[in-house]
């Protein structure tokens, strides 16, 4: 009876022993975002009259940007925050907003992705654009879709090329 035991108690050690290994390669894996897209250049129509001016608010395409956002097991839940830097110039009337447009594509069932269907002002400092949540496995969207607006847009801006650049970041809540 006592070796009985003793298989059971070495079953219940490997089982346990494999369990714990797992959590702890799950919580290796860090939260991870790719950005893709291409650069947007407003096209501003020129003025053709006298005392007009421009339509000061223009938008990208529905897809400018295609985030891909990864989010461990147990994590849970991670927030895709934005900001931009100038590079190397940046009129601080013109103002520039995010939204995401879409859900883009998962395998996971019990996962969820939620906010930043409303355009939001992108600052030099992050601000959350949306959020990500996983219950029982690796979160993992593709093909966020991600589009922009520029406002602000008005002959009393001095005449120039300006430039930004737009940073996706991730980190735990």
């Amino acid at each position: 009876m006592k070796a009985n035991c003793t298989i059971y108690y070495g079953r219940y050690l490997l089982k346990i022993t494999f369990i714990l290994s797992l959590i702890f390669f799950c919580t290796i894996k860090a939260q991870t975002i790719n950005v893709t897209g291409t650069n947007w250049a407003v096209t501003i129509p020129s003025i053709t009259g006298a005392g007009s001016n421009y339509a000061g608010t223009y938008e990208s395409a529905a897809n400018q940007i295609l985030l891909k956002v990864d989010v461990p097991l147990l994590l849970g839940s991670g927030k895709v925050s934005v900001h931009y830097a100038a590079n190397p110039t940046w009129y601080s009337n013109l103002i520039l907003s995010a939204k995401r447009t879409g859900n883009g594509t998962t395998v996971c069932l019990l996962c969820s992705i939620t906010g930043g269907t409303a355009y939001q002002t992108v600052t030099l400092t992050d601000i959350e654009l949306f959020r990500v949540a996983a219950v029982a496995s690796l979160a993992s969207y593709s093909n966020i879709p991600i589009q922009l607006q520029l406002s602000g847009v008005s002959v009393t801006i001095p005449a120039a090329t300006y430039n930004s650049r737009i940073v996706f970041t991730i980190s735990a809540l």
